[in-house]
């Protein structure tokens, strides 16, 4: 494949006309990001908005955990969460074609666009640990939390199970099976919860320790190798393991590298503070699959939402022929569930950086529960009122700034001060 085929650069076309009429929009993903980007775009008169998503729902993914353990299907309609005005397509993007702007699907054929919003998410990263791809089972999909689900149904529940990875995924999906009675040895290969504060930390050690989760922490306590019924240590021991789930680290689909776009070392789509593809103008991206200025924020859906209403933004702007306004990415901290019946909320300075104040306990579980609801809630709301949600424009850019500033890139790669013209994409 010939990269240079697909790399338009950040050529200055002709301004945008203002005239959104005929303008088709093509958002790659339904998650999140994508589906937030979707919604927002149907705010202008005349933009016609297609979602491709290899599946028929939307997954409310941070509640796969609760999939596993049988409390929740982790599913929604989207109906719910879609506004009427978008193009619903279940199918997969196969290869981005820039020049020729369009999309190639595994089964429908090609769709053309003017504007191409890049939403294709994360996944389970491949783990290179002997054994881990054959006998570990990862949940960072759909398919994957109900390939699990029946495995752990079948297992008796005495069988040692084991988490491997020690983030919130790793912490939730432990105190889940752990709650109803399963054998489970959290393996962290190094700190319990690496995100929060000491004294978050101690909150969820307690947690596990009331619900004899087994913890093992420290360098010695890395995994590497798996087997069929066990988990090999760095230390040299061998942990029964009728179970092995594998939550350690994300991928991103390579779909943006395989369409020749440039992409950071993970394979996210490289843009610059607006959002928008190094190589193509008429590209933006969100959500964990966006490296915006090589220095992409946690991915997390606490991210994913502001970045994909930034990502319509800039698309409208662009086609009413104005400058897009450049990321201002905030965080509030991180919520774990532990179990039905405990949580904790760990609140963060702006840049992402955990305070030493958290909630934990039953408050802790219910301040997770109105955040997942409060998701959906948010997509929701801005399927029926599109430009309605305003996250991604609370105070809080200077800490943006001053990342980028500590990491030699002052303001960031500049988009270019005029939009090209709209119009058909054929």
């Amino acid at each position: 494949m010939d990269a240079n085929a697909h790399s338009t650069g950040h050529t200055e076309g002709a301004a945008g006309t203002g005239d959104a009429a005929g303008t088709e929009v093509v958002v790659i993903g339904g998650g999140y990001a994508g589906v937030m980007a979707a919604n927002r775009l149907t705010a202008r008169e005349g933009v016609q908005v297609t979602l491709v998503n290899p599946r028929p729902s939307f997954v409310h993914r941070i509640r796969l955990h609760q999939l596993v353990g049988g409390s929740d299907g982790a599913v929604v309609d989207y109906r719910d969460v879609l506004a009427d005005g978008v193009r619903l397509v279940v199918d997969t993007v196969t290869r981005i074609d820039a020049a020729g702007r369009a999309v190639n699907l595994a089964v429908g054929g090609t769709i053309g666009y003017d504007y191409l919003v890049y939403a294709v998410g994360s996944g389970s990263a491949d783990p290179s640990v002997p054994g881990a791809a054959e006998f570990a089972y990862p949940i960072a999909s759909l398919e994957e939390a109900r390939r699990l689900k029946p495995v752990l149904g079948a297992a008796a529940q005495a069988a040692p199970v084991t988490v491997v990875g020690a983030g919130p995924t790793g912490i939730e999906t432990a105190a889940e099976l752990a709650e109803q009675g399963r054998r489970v040895t959290l393996v962290c290969g190094g700190v319990l919860g690496p995100y929060l504060h000491d004294r978050g930390r101690r909150a969820v050690a307690r947690r596990m320790a009331a619900l004899d989760v087994t913890v093992l922490e420290g360098a010695d306590a890395r995994v590497t190798a798996v087997t069929r019924d066990a988990v090999e240590l760095r230390d040299g021991r061998t942990l029964p393991s009728e179970v092995t789930i594998w939550t350690a680290g994300f991928g991103v689909p390579d779909l943006a590298a395989y369409s020749g776009l440039t992409t950071d070392a993970l394979g996210r789509l490289l843009t610059d503070e607006t959002l928008t593809s190094v190589d193509d103008v008429r590209i933006v991206a969100a959500g964990d699959s966006a490296a915006p200025s090589g220095l992409p924020p946690r991915m997390s859906c606490q991210a994913a939402m502001p970045l994909g209403a930034r990502a319509a933004d800039t698309v409208l702007s662009r086609i009413a022929g104005e400058r897009p306004e450049t990321l201002n990415t905030v965080f509030a901290g991180q919520c774990i569930s532990l179990g039905r019946q405990r949580g904790i909320f760990q609140f963060a300075h702006k840049n992402d950086v955990a305070l030493w104040f958290h909630v934990a306990g039953r408050p802790g579980a219910k301040l997770k529960e109105f955040v997942c609801a409060g998701v959906v809630k948010h997509l929701a709301d801005e399927a029926r009122e599109p430009g309605s949600y305003r996250l991604h424009r609370v105070s809080g850019g200077g800490v943006r700034q001053t990342r980028l500033r500590q990491a030699g890139i002052v303001g960031g790669p500049g988009a270019p001060a005029e939009a090209p013209a709209t119009g058909s994409a054929a």
